[in-house]
């Protein structure tokens, strides 16, 4: 068992904490590209078990390791949370368990295949739409975000990492989906939430975002022109925005 790899931006002192949580089959060098644009803040970026330089941790099929996890990184410092795609699931479960340390959720695109308006074909159905070596279910997801052209295109020692993330992505998806029980309740956040989408992104995702923005009590929806489901590669100055619409919604103590 490994340690979780953790990188940090630090900023000046008194500056506001966000931790940045990332998707399936990503690591945190996705949100690299963010944290630079957020020279003012304290970024926080690591790699969730079994993905990047946090493979040795291995897998889960728990998900409260996924927000135990997401607990060790934040500490006992409040934080503003980034997550994008099941990151953002991660972060909304902690802020729904630790409110007086998450001061506000920006989650762009979290999934909730527990919800019976989740459709059966997305990238993480079809990856484990038959019983497939975890190897073969990472390149099957891939495949289906990226397309084959650009997954054939991908250097062999980065194709052979993703497929070796493979079990961390098997355990992670089986333990959203149903009938497993919903990782949170949007309806018990307290904090401000900013839920996001991309205008190119699938119906699925886009209404996610808007059920989340709609069920939690500070949600607010945003949307992102021109942007698909990888937004924090080609749109990291958006996700920066976001950021700080999340920090501006923070009620100052008492």
């Amino acid at each position: 068992m490994g340690h979780l790899f953790v990188t940090e931006h630090e900023a000046a002192p008194g500056a506001w904490r966000v931790v940045c949580v990332h998707g399936s089959l990503d690591r945190s060098a996705a949100f690299a590209r963010t944290g630079r644009l957020l020279a003012e803040f304290h970024v926080v970026r690591y790699d969730r078990r079994g993905y990047g330089r946090s493979l040795a941790v291995g897998p889960s099929d728990r998900f409260d390791d996924q927000v135990a996890d997401l607990a060790e990184i934040v500490g006992e410092r409040p934080s503003v949370l980034v997550g994008h795609s099941l990151g953002g699931v991660v972060a909304l479960a902690f802020a729904q368990r630790q409110p007086s340390l998450a001061l506000a959720v920006v989650a762009y695109e979290a999934p909730m295949p527990w919800d019976a308006s989740w459709p059966a074909v997305t990238a993480g159905g079809a990856a484990m739409s038959t019983e497939v070596d975890p190897a073969d279910a990472a390149e099957r997801f891939m495949r289906r975000m990226i397309g084959d052209e650009r997954w054939e295109a991908l250097p062999v020692g980065t194709r052979e990492q993703r497929r070796a993330e493979g079990p961390a992505l098997v355990a992670e998806l089986r333990a959203v989906r149903a009938p497993s029980p919903a990782p949170y309740e949007a309806e018990a956040l307290v904090i401000p939430v900013v839920a996001a989408h991309g205008t190119r992104s699938a119906p699925h995702h886009q209404a996610a975002a808007r059920r989340l923005a709609e069920r939690a009590p500070k949600g607010e929806l945003h949307t992102v022109e021109g942007a698909g489901h990888g937004v924090t590669l080609t749109h990291p100055g958006a996700l920066a925005g976001l950021t700080r619409r999340a920090v501006a919604l923070i009620e100052p103590p008492g």
